[in-house]
């Protein structure tokens, strides 16, 4: 390994390094004080976190051009990592309450922070690969982590059986691309298509096959039947988790794989993209209109906000509007984190260890019995529908403007309609909270209210003042072309 190379990952090697310590820590920390456990975790992350700001602005390649450091990882790693740290905030007392605290959640945690900032990085269909089963086996073991709750065990089997078949379509199109050009480097890859010495169909079916592979980790249309199961049956805190980071991890790999590793043939995924974007935003909202449960509610929501993001791999002839669609991506995801981590902590805050608390009739009343509560989830909704003054609003201008300046205006009304459609059922929370009456139990505790806060505090502040934040997002893809 050379200094390069160790420089490139030490983000990466910093925190593996740090979860395998806590792992054999977590075995001196007696079985009442596993919140030592959880600091320690945190101040992991938090000195993973001084290391990769200290990389802003640089740019290289290590191991042989297996990894990259850009703006777009780093960009992407500083997201993982405040994940990471949300979601030890939200799981830090629930826990606990819920008789399910075990040391190694953190260090799991963890390692599935070191899949994610890996994805980002990673610029060879190999690495990439590794990456994907480093952040999702911690999931599949998080997911079951309330044994014996029968509705766990399920939401990490049925998620271990998809998330499997789907990283066969991952490898076996890996394969293709490899057999098509002799190679699993995005740069040789993208050398070899332009100097016409691929094998383009093969190339195309090697491509198709990892597009299905990672919309499984994004929950896009048709590939997100597993969610609302898995969302509803994991801990809260892994929910959360999971639809911030593997949601993010799995774009991630799709703008590498797409967007630099493919150019030439993302024209040919031109209507497949579109009919993937359209179909998750009207699928995701309309379904999410009928249910009773908040968490399932949350879910397909999730799905929808997916469906948001796929309109910016829709590929553009003018590369400016493609550097605009990416940067829009990566603001919005930013923002769909700050706002999807405060809403699952709104839902740990009213959940009861015997389950109750999760159907949207118990949010009744919240506004007169816990009004600081109710103005937050307030917030986190208006936010999602893309209503002022939230960064959701912001995120969506900033999609709709790329999608329009690329010529798909059909493309930016159907998203326009599925925000309206979409007002319907997060509304609904507001006039539950505000406008009918109930006495709703809340739990409250110093970290969950701290991120709660804090997330509501931020995505009103930043959709005042967007730009610094837009502006990383721009300068963090000009690496990309």
């Amino acid at each position: 390994m050379t200094q390069i190379d160790f420089e490139v990952l030490l983000p990466v090697i910093t925190l593996a390094s740090w979860a395998s310590l806590l792992l054999l820590a977590d075995l001196f920390v007696p079985r009442e004080r596993k919140g030592l456990t959880a600091l320690l975790a945190a101040a992991g992350l938090l000195v993973t976190l001084g290391f990769s700001l200290n990389q802003f602005g640089r740019e290289a390649v290590g191991f042989g051009g297996m990894v990259t450091l850009d703006g777009f990882s780093t960009f992407l790693v500083c997201l993982f990592l405040l994940s990471g740290l949300l979601g030890i905030g939200l799981a830090f007392n629930y826990l606990k309450r819920m008789n399910i605290e075990r040391g190694e959640y953190y260090a799991l945690l963890l390692f599935s922070v070191v899949g994610m900032m890996l994805m980002a990085q990673a610029s060879d269909l190999i690495v990439t690969f590794l990456a994907l089963e480093l952040l999702s086996i911690p999931l599949y073991v998080m997911a079951a982590i309330a044994y014996p709750k029968i509705d766990s065990e399920e939401a990490g089997i049925k998620y271990f059986l998809l998330g499997a078949f789907a990283s066969g379509f991952v490898v076996y199109g890996i394969a293709l691309s490899f057999g098509a050009t002799g190679s699993t480097s995005l740069a040789t890859i993208v050398s070899t298509v332009a100097a016409g010495a691929a094998n383009l169909p093969l190339l195309l079916a090697g491509a198709g096959l990892m597009l299905v592979g990672f919309s499984f980790k994004v929950a896009a249309v048709p590939f997100h039947m597993w969610t609302p199961d898995v969302y509803q049956g994991a801990p809260t805190p892994v929910t959360a988790f999971m639809a911030v980071g593997a949601k993010a991890a799995g774009f991630a790999a799709l703008l590498r794989i797409f967007v630099i590793g493919l150019p030439a043939l993302a024209f040919d995924f031109t209507q497949v993209l579109i009919v993937l974007s359209s179909l998750t935003m009207l699928i995701g909202n309309f379904v999410a209109i009928v249910q009773t449960d908040i968490k399932r509610m949350l879910a397909y929501s999730s799905i929808a906000q997916a469906g948001y993001i796929l309109m910016a791999f829709v590929p553009y002839d003018n590369p400016a509007v493609r550097e605009v669609s990416v940067a829009a991506a990566l603001f919005y995801l930013a923002a769909y984190t700050l706002t999807s981590f405060g809403a699952w902590g709104v839902v740990i805050a009213l959940e009861k260890a015997n389950g109750q608390g999760l159907k949207i009739d118990d949010y009744a009343g919240l506004g007169r019995k816990q009004p600081m509560l109710a103005a937050a989830m307030a917030v986190f909704m208006l936010s999602l529908t893309g209503l002022p003054p939230t960064l959701g609003l912001v995120g969506k201008i900033y999609l709709f403007r790329a999608v329009m300046a690329g010529g798909f205006y059909w493309l930016a009304g159907i998203g326009v309609l599925t925000s309206l459609i979409s007002a319907y059922y997060y509304l609904r929370i507001i006039v539950k909270m505000y406008m009918q009456d109930g006495e709703p139990e809340v739990t409250r505790e110093a970290w969950l209210d701290f991120t709660i806060g804090a997330m509501a505090v931020l995505t009103v502040v930043i959709s005042l003042f967007p730009a610094p934040l837009f502006d990383w997002a721009s300068r963090a893809v000009l690496a990309l072309f």
